[in-house]
């Protein structure tokens, strides 16, 4: 939730430290402590929220034609816990957890991209990458997750716009049948949307998680100069 330099970053097999929060493996669960301040108004976040993978993969692909950009799932199937003292939150429910990486800049190759992903009623987990990058490539990945360890290929049908978010962020998903629909907005911003849809997938009427990337909007000035308000950073002087 805070953007740090070196000087406050440690890892090792077991625990990532940035600042005071920390991730470590206790050999069931991928535990995350919580300490930060929200802005802008500095209220403090504290908590503790564990991640119960149902099954782990070793599985890594790139997602742009120079392959220096790549993702992978490492618990797409999982169990979450979610206790926070500030503020008092607790819940649980289905979790998902993956990684994102890359050699260069984000806005280098890619122009947007939507993906989605949903819990099939067999308990494995589609998801779908539908990336468009600045040299008018399009590649898309449709993949499914099984509880075995399987990664298989899948049908993702047609390519359906969704109505513009409040930012005018033009929303994809694809759908074996019609009507895509939107059930719930969570978050919306100038350059990223992240919302609850429902769509059709192998046949059966899912629940997806879906999120619109739009890197011309991210890379602007003036969205770059309104990024610390929402993510504060530690001055590099200070690192």
């Amino acid at each position: 939730m805070t953007e740090r330099g070196g000087k406050w970053i440690y890892r090792d097999e077991e625990r990532f430290q940035i600042g005071p929060s920390q991730l470590h493996w206790d050999g069931q669960a991928l535990v995350i402590d919580i300490h930060e301040r929200a802005v802008p108004f500095f209220q403090s976040v504290r908590g503790q929220i564990k991640v119960y993978p149902e099954t782990l993969f070793n599985y890594s692909v790139p997602l742009d034609a120079g392959k220096k950009h790549h993702w992978g799932p490492l618990a797409p199937t999982s169990r979450v816990e979610v206790q926070l003292s500030n503020p008092n939150i607790r819940w649980h429910g289905h979790a998902y957890l993956d990684s994102n990486e890359g050699d260069e800049a984000i806005d280098q190759p890619f122009l947007e991209w939507d993906w989605a992903r949903a819990l099939m009623s067999d308990g494995s987990t589609v998801v779908i990458y539908d990336v468009r990058e600045k040299s008018g490539k399009n590649s898309l990945l449709a993949l499914r997750f099984t509880k075995s360890g399987q990664v298989e290929e899948v049908s993702s049908g047609p390519r359906y716009a969704l109505p513009m978010s409040l930012w005018r962020i033009q929303r994809h998903l694809r759908s074996e049948q019609s009507p895509v629909k939107v059930i719930q907005n969570l978050e919306d911003t100038p350059f990223y949307t992240r919302s609850i849809l429902g769509a059709n997938w192998l046949g059966e009427n899912i629940v997806a998680m879906h999120e619109t990337l739009n890197i011309p909007r991210f890379s602007s000035t003036i969205v770059r100069l309104m990024l610390p308000w929402r993510m504060p950073r530690i001055p590099k002087f200070l690192s």
